[in-house]
């Protein structure tokens, strides 16, 4: 495979891991151990910052265009139903151990040049005691959804200890990874906030709505708490050695151009200004936002993910052409034959040809009952097709 990037190799973690990211070391959160029997490793941190993916997110050449899929760890794979057997969603993003096996079955099967952490937008949010769980065939619900000023109290602080798990997973991933990539990430606060007050997935977000324009200054003060704790989460994220991070507003698609700008987007430039200062990629993705991908870029993301609905050409236009874009094939495609996923998969290479640097990705996550193989053979095509 033409410039593959090497592959993780051992399937347990072992006990020294990377401190560092990308760009060097980082300063340590308030709370968090540093260990001196640790070593940090720079030539890992060499290898990271050369790799096809940080290179393509920083818009540098690269050996070949860089893949990697949202959802890549999951439920499309037999390996990841058989250790996730018995285990709760919430439980299993608790298990360092665990969540290691299944962030890294990805980049063993497929080669995919980034590993995407393991976890759920509502992990943070149940760190810090919102009643919650996520059911099986529905999604994250909640018990009591949040519709008046005093439910803004339940909002506390992510503190470091809330999600000692997270840092425990992150630094046995990097570990283990070496040269590649660790992409960690957060839901953004429109996103966790649709949640909290419709209770669970919304198709209309009637409540969201009705809360947004009937009380302005309770929903700017929502989300204002919710982007210090999707910032705080990252943060532990990047602390621990994670190379990236994405900020999923899986739900903002649902609201026009004027009231992200004024609504919304504030929120979402807090997440991104509390991690500015690490030096790492930040990626910004949201589904049904080609209205959106101007401020989508604007907000502080240095790299805008597409869904399937625009054209990388012309998301380009869109954003200007000043940043890299990440995307964006349809998942849906890769149930078609194999020929058909590759002249699709072509298709969006050539819009990509003229964009100031291209991460190839779906426009959304890989489904449920994907083949496997489908994406092995993906990765392939690309990295091959794309070999400098």
């Amino acid at each position: 495979m033409a410039g593959n990037t090497k592959r993780p190799t051992g399937r347990d973690p072992v006990a020294t891991p990377a401190w560092r990211g990308a760009y060097g070391g980082h300063g340590r959160l308030s709370g968090v151990s540093e260990r001196s029997d640790i070593p940090t490793t720079p030539a890992a941190d060499e290898r990271l910052a050369d790799s096809a993916f940080l290179r393509a997110c920083r818009g540098q050449e690269v050996p070949h265009t860089p893949v990697w899929f949202m959802r890549q760890a999951g439920r499309s794979l037999p390996e990841y139903r058989k250790v996730r057997e018995g285990t709760a969603m919430l439980e299993a993003c608790a298990r360092p151990e665990l969540v290691t096996e299944i962030t890294l079955q990805p980049v063993r099967r497929h080669g995919v040049d980034a590993a995407i952490y393991f976890s759920d937008i509502v992990v943070p949010l149940k760190a810090i005691g919102i009643d919650l769980d996520i059911v099986p065939g529905v999604g994250p619900v909640v018990a009591r959804p949040f519709r008046t000023r005093a439910d803004l109290e339940r909002l506390r602080p992510l503190e470091d200890g809330d999600v000692s798990y997270v840092t425990e997973a992150v630094r046995l991933l990097t570990a283990e990874l070496g040269g590649t990539p660790l992409i960690g990430f957060a839901g953004a606060p429109f996103t966790l906030a649709s949640y909290l007050v419709e209770g669970g997935p919304s198709r209309n977000h009637e409540h969201t709505k009705a809360l947004m324009y009937g009380d302005p200054q309770l929903w700017s003060d929502l989300l204002d708490r919710l982007a210090d704790v999707t910032g705080a989460f990252l943060r532990v994220q990047i602390e621990a050695g994670a190379s990236a991070v994405q900020l999923f507003d899986s739900w903002v698609g649902a609201l026009s151009p004027a009231d992200y700008r004024t609504r919304v987007r504030p929120a979402s430039e807090k997440v991104f200004r509390a991690v500015a200062g690490y030096g790492v990629p930040r990626i910004h993705f949201g589904v049904g936002t080609g209205e959106l991908l101007d401020q989508l870029g604007d907000a502080g993301a240095d790299v805008v993910g597409v869904d399937w609905r625009v054209p990388l050409d012309e998301a380009a236009r869109r954003t200007g052409h000043a940043k890299p874009l990440q995307g964006n094939l349809d998942p849906a495609v890769l149930f078609a034959p194999r020929e058909a996923v590759e002249e699709q998969a072509a298709a969006v290479l050539d819009a990509a040809r003229d964009v100031p640097a291209h991460i190839f990705n779906l426009g959304h996550g890989v489904l449920p009952t994907t083949d496997p193989d489908a994406l092995t053979r993906l990765v392939e095509f690309v990295h091959t097709r794309t070999a400098r």
